[in-house]
């Protein structure tokens, strides 16, 4: 019988030299990735130790499958997996010298247009990074209260014509693809900003992301959580891609009672790979470290 092949999942991974550089890793430590995706970050740390060990953990059965078919028969004493959301995580007692995340949407959940995190082809409303339970993108659109709507759309879109758009999503509704549901709230701005620099639907669907995987509320949780992984003296690093998720980042990294910050300003991507790789140019990448008692 043919061995299936994992899912294509081809990321390129944010900020490596900087997060490898930053985590100072010990090639006999234990450390978590919190967000394996492509496995590229899992892949670089792995490569720091041959008695090092790492658990990858990500949300997306597709992401899970592909650090599988990358790294599992590289690295079968060194490597283990856990699927699920990482604010769900139950480290068991294991103290680990690094935890990593890199956040947001991965470039093949953009890409794969069946997932319908993206505009640019038609498919389904889902948005679920974990399509075995949730809600979905469509339910949201389909059902919610224009008053709700208008205020996901403002609070996690930063999006100023929320009250417009919802107004329009309510009139227009029921909506059953991507593209259909961008169109209508291109239509709904005025002409100046329809023809931006970015798409009008951008921050609407970024908002409804946001809502249907619990971003932020997972986000806020894993940092209130995951200083108790570590060992005094270990660290962790946080890649973001957008205002609200740094904030998050920067203030509860800044008052957990066991974290000392150790980037006072966000470390962004250099020239060359903003050039080689576009998405990097929103990343931000921060560290703190657990406090030694």
């Amino acid at each position: 019988m043919e061995t299936q092949k994992a899912p294509a999942f081809n990321h390129r991974s944010v900020l490596s030299r900087e997060l490898i550089a930053g985590l100072n890793i010990s090639p006999d430590g234990i450390y978590l990735d919190a967000t394996a995706g492509g496995g590229g970050h899992s892949e670089l740390i792995l490569a720091q130790g041959e008695n090092l060990k790492l658990i990858a953990i990500d949300r997306d059965e597709t992401a899970i499958a592909a650090v599988k078919a990358r790294l599992a028969d590289r690295y079968p004493q060194q490597l283990s997996f856990w699927q699920g959301n990482f604010a769900d995580y139950q480290p068991n007692g294991i103290l680990f010298e690094g935890i990593i995340a890199d956040l947001g949407v991965s470039s093949p959940q953009l890409d794969i247009a069946a997932r319908g995190f993206s505009f640019r082809n038609t498919a389904p409303l889902d948005m679920r990074m974990d399509r075995s339970s949730g809600i979905t993108a469509a339910e949201i659109v389909n059902h919610w209260k224009e008053v709700s709507l208008a205020d996901l759309i403002y609070e996690y879109g930063e999006e100023r014509f929320s009250r417009r758009i919802a107004k329009k999503i309510v009139q227009t509704r029921p909506f059953k693809t991507t593209t259909d549901l961008a169109e209508a709230i291109a239509s709904t701005v005025p002409g100046k900003y329809r023809h931006g620099r970015i798409h009008p639907a951008t921050r609407t669907f970024q908002a409804l992301r946001i809502e249907v995987n619990q971003e932020l509320k997972s986000l806020e949780k894993l940092i209130d959580r995951a200083p108790h992984w570590l060992k005094p003296g270990g660290k962790i690093g946080i890649i973001s891609f957008h205002s609200l998720e740094d904030r998050i980042v920067k203030h509860r990294f800044r008052d957990h009672e066991l974290l000392k910050v150790i980037t006072k300003k966000p470390i962004t991507a250099q020239p060359d790979e903003q050039r080689a790789n576009p998405r990097s140019r929103s990343a931000k990448l921060r560290f703190a470290q657990r406090k030694v008692e």
